[in-house]
Protein backbone atom coordinates (compact mmCIF):
# COMPACT_ATOMS: atom_id res chain seq x y z
CA UNK A 1 0.00 0.00 0.00
CA UNK A 2 2.89 2.27 1.05
CA UNK A 3 4.70 1.42 -2.54
CA UNK A 4 1.03 2.84 -4.31
CA UNK A 5 1.44 5.95 -2.60
CA UNK A 6 4.80 6.44 -3.35
CA UNK A 7 4.61 5.73 -6.76
CA UNK A 8 1.34 8.12 -7.20
CA UNK A 9 3.04 10.76 -5.36
CA UNK A 10 6.41 10.40 -7.19
CA UNK A 11 4.41 10.39 -10.78
CA UNK A 12 2.95 14.00 -9.29
CA UNK A 13 5.94 15.43 -8.44
CA UNK A 14 7.05 14.10 -12.55
CA UNK A 15 4.48 15.88 -13.78
CA UNK A 16 4.79 19.16 -12.02
CA UNK A 17 8.11 19.50 -12.55
CA UNK A 18 8.52 19.03 -16.26
CA UNK A 19 9.76 21.21 -19.18
CA UNK A 20 7.33 22.73 -21.17
CA UNK A 21 9.58 23.17 -24.32
CA UNK A 22 11.41 19.49 -24.63
CA UNK A 23 9.64 16.41 -24.68
CA UNK A 24 11.73 13.89 -22.83
CA UNK A 25 10.93 9.98 -22.28
CA UNK A 26 12.66 8.02 -19.51
CA UNK A 27 12.79 4.86 -18.67
CA UNK A 28 12.22 3.90 -15.11
CA UNK A 29 12.83 0.37 -13.86
CA UNK A 30 10.90 -1.16 -10.77
CA UNK A 31 12.45 1.06 -8.10
CA UNK A 32 11.93 4.44 -9.96
CA UNK A 33 15.27 4.94 -11.06
CA UNK A 34 15.33 6.08 -14.35
CA UNK A 35 17.56 4.04 -17.13
CA UNK A 36 17.89 6.29 -19.84
CA UNK A 37 16.99 9.54 -21.19
CA UNK A 38 16.63 10.39 -24.97
CA UNK A 39 14.61 13.26 -26.52
CA UNK A 40 11.71 12.68 -29.00
CA UNK A 41 11.48 16.05 -30.04
CA UNK A 42 13.80 18.35 -32.14
CA UNK A 43 12.39 21.47 -32.50
CA UNK A 44 10.53 23.81 -29.85
CA UNK A 45 6.96 24.78 -29.37
CA UNK A 46 7.72 28.01 -31.79
CA UNK A 47 9.12 26.14 -34.64
CA UNK A 48 13.02 26.94 -33.47
CA UNK A 49 15.52 24.11 -33.74
CA UNK A 50 17.13 22.69 -30.07
CA UNK A 51 20.40 22.73 -30.02
CA UNK A 52 22.30 19.21 -29.77
CA UNK A 53 22.42 17.71 -26.85
CA UNK A 54 25.92 17.47 -24.79
CA UNK A 55 28.12 14.01 -26.20
CA UNK A 56 30.43 12.82 -23.62
CA UNK A 57 33.04 11.50 -25.67
CA UNK A 58 36.30 9.29 -23.68
CA UNK A 59 37.90 8.02 -27.11
CA UNK A 60 41.02 6.20 -26.14
CA UNK A 61 40.65 5.81 -23.06
CA UNK A 62 37.50 3.93 -23.14
CA UNK A 63 38.82 1.64 -26.03
CA UNK A 64 41.60 0.90 -23.59
CA UNK A 65 39.76 0.91 -20.15
CA UNK A 66 37.43 -2.32 -22.47
CA UNK A 67 39.93 -4.16 -24.43
CA UNK A 68 43.05 -4.25 -21.99
CA UNK A 69 41.23 -6.29 -19.43
CA UNK A 70 39.41 -8.59 -21.72
CA UNK A 71 42.39 -9.17 -23.69
CA UNK A 72 44.60 -10.40 -20.32
CA UNK A 73 41.73 -12.49 -19.34
CA UNK A 74 41.74 -13.89 -22.60
CA UNK A 75 45.12 -14.49 -22.19
CA UNK A 76 44.91 -15.96 -18.97
CA UNK A 77 41.95 -18.70 -19.47
CA UNK A 78 43.73 -19.67 -22.92
CA UNK A 79 47.36 -20.48 -21.46
CA UNK A 80 45.45 -22.07 -18.77
CA UNK A 81 42.85 -24.05 -20.76
CA UNK A 82 46.48 -25.57 -22.96
CA UNK A 83 48.21 -26.58 -19.81
CA UNK A 84 45.19 -28.68 -19.04
CA UNK A 85 45.33 -29.86 -22.54
CA UNK A 86 49.40 -30.65 -22.07
CA UNK A 87 48.73 -32.02 -18.84
CA UNK A 88 46.14 -34.65 -19.64
CA UNK A 89 47.86 -35.64 -23.46
CA UNK A 90 45.12 -34.12 -25.07
CA UNK A 91 46.80 -32.04 -27.42
CA UNK A 92 50.17 -32.18 -27.21
CA UNK A 93 53.15 -31.38 -30.23
CA UNK A 94 55.24 -33.96 -31.53
CA UNK A 95 59.00 -33.26 -31.48
CA UNK A 96 59.81 -34.91 -34.85
CA UNK A 97 63.09 -33.75 -36.37
CA UNK A 98 62.76 -33.81 -39.80
CA UNK A 99 66.61 -32.89 -40.57
CA UNK A 100 67.34 -34.77 -44.04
Amino acid sequence: MATVLLRHARLAVSKSTRVPDCSLNMHVNRLGAALTVHRTVVHSPSGGILPKPKKTSFGLFRIAMVVIPFLYVGTLISKNFAALLEEHDIFVPEDDDDDD
